[in-house]
């Protein structure tokens, strides 16, 4: 057999992989095109349900709920927003499932066991992170906000121009600037709630140590303090908040990673590849080397 032979019979079985994660990411992008347009049909009800928290708060100040459009277009883009969101939660079951029917093949039994928890736990956090972002911080926001709009005389907002007092400004809000503040809390605390996924999975894969995340915790710190300050309002309540649980969600971090690496530990010594005495000559040496 010639050189030329040997790659090209090396390079087949890149073809032949990369031609199958083509037909998989069409797969998924037609799944999510099918969940686009599904949504598309259904925008309004869908914008309806997502515009509830600031209905709520608007309600206890007994304001009417209402958005306006500002330019003609903004509807159909709003329309449009509210689909790929959509689209996209719709489906992202099938895409991960067509993401891990590629990636499966090249897997060990036992490394198939280990990652396939990481995927169904990935859509739960995310989902769990966004219902948190949904129910608890988006009002809680927009109380804040709608906090500074100026009162007449009588206490209530005004909305008679003929009554009103100087200065008296109430809440007109744009469709779409609402919907861009409210996906920007879902996606954000979503995304923030796969923190416990990740970490615990580079901890699987011997990436990362408890002992090495609580050693860097204080740049933790710092980094989930620029992150809440990035990815929310400049209001202190949700950067408060988004801190106190991507923090809380880091301290799980190390807990799980802990948890990962006693159960590796406890399988080492199952084996017989993990030997205690092997441990205590090293730490007698290193007090010697103190």
């Amino acid at each position: 057999m010639s050189h030329s032979d040997e790659i090209d019979d090396s390079s087949a079985p890149l073809i032949e992989h990369l031609a199958e994660l083509r037909t998989r990411l069409i797969h998924c992008v037609v799944a999510f095109l099918v969940g686009m347009i599904a949504c598309f049909t259904v925008a309004t009800p869908i914008f309806n349900f997502l515009t509830a928290p600031l209905c709520e708060v608007l309600n206890e100040r007994g304001q009417d709920c209402g958005l306006i459009f500002i330019s003609p277009q903004e509807g159909f883009f709003v329309a449009i927003k509210v689909s790929l969101l959509g689209g996209f939660m719709l489906a992202f079951p099938y895409i991960g499932m067509q993401m891990w029917r590629f990636v499966a093949p090249g897997l060990y039994k036992s490394e198939k066991g280990a990652f396939l928890p990481f995927l169904v736990a990935s859509p739960f956090m995310f989902i769990l992170g966004a219902s948190f972002a949904f129910y608890v911080v988006t009002p809680l926001a927009y109380d804040f906000f709608l906090g500074f709009q100026q009162f007449g005389a009588e206490g209530e907002a005004v909305t008679d121009t003929a009554t009103a007092a100087p200065l008296s400004v109430v809440f007109q809000g744009s469709a779409q600037e609402y919907l861009n503040l409210t996906i920007k809390f879902i996606v954000a605390f979503g995304m923030c709630f796969q923190l416990p996924v990740l970490l615990t999975l580079m901890g699987k894969a011997g990436l990362v140590s408890a002992e090495g995340l609580g050693n860097v915790r204080k740049y933790a710190v710092v980094a989930i303090l620029v992150l809440a300050a990035l990815v929310t309002p400049p209001d202190v309540i949700t950067q408060v908040i988004l801190f106190v649980v991507v923090y809380g969600l880091y301290e799980v971090s190390i807990f799980l990673v802990a948890r990962v690496e006693k159960k590796r530990e406890e399988q080492l010594r199952a084996d017989g590849y993990y030997d205690d005495e092997m441990d205590e000559d090293l730490a007698e040496h290193g007090d010697d080397l103190k």
